[in-house]
């Protein structure tokens, strides 16, 4: 029998209100389970006490069982300190797309040619100023 640990919603419309709960997988997401491990409430602010609450000792017997939390379950877990940290790919964040590495070069051109103009004038002042001081 495949287990997750996983949500099912309650709560009213637009007012959601989720069981942490361990079923089988083949159930239906509201449906029959075995056991309600905690709750979880996402109107709560995230730094609430209330706002995910589970029986953490209810839930390692679980995972002993080979019960597979989902995803969200997972991130619960790991910020309980119930399961260690996984690294998560995200390969595409930080990024640029193709616009704005465009523009990104033609900044760096326009600048580039900017210095170079500064610099050349830069140049002849330091050059004027010697040759007055030379006279």
């Amino acid at each position: 029998m495949a287990m997750k640990i996983r949500l099912a919603r309650g709560g009213s419309k637009k007012r959601p209100h989720y069981s942490i709960v361990a079923t089988d997988s083949r159930m239906p997401r509201d449906g029959r389970f075995l056991e309600k491990l905690g709750t979880y409430n996402p109107l709560l602010p995230k730094d609430s006490e209330d706002r995910v609450k589970m029986d953490t000792d209810r839930v390692k017997h679980w995972l002993d069982q080979g019960a597979q939390p989902t995803d969200r379950v997972a991130r619960f877990l790991e910020a309980a300190g119930v399961t260690e940290k996984k690294e998560r790919a995200n390969l595409k964040k930080g990024v640029p797309g193709k616009a704005m590495q465009e523009r990104a070069e033609k900044r760096a051109a326009r600048e580039a040619e900017a210095s170079g103009s500064d610099a050349a004038a830069q140049v002849e002042a330091e050059e004027a100023a010697e040759r007055e001081a030379a006279e």
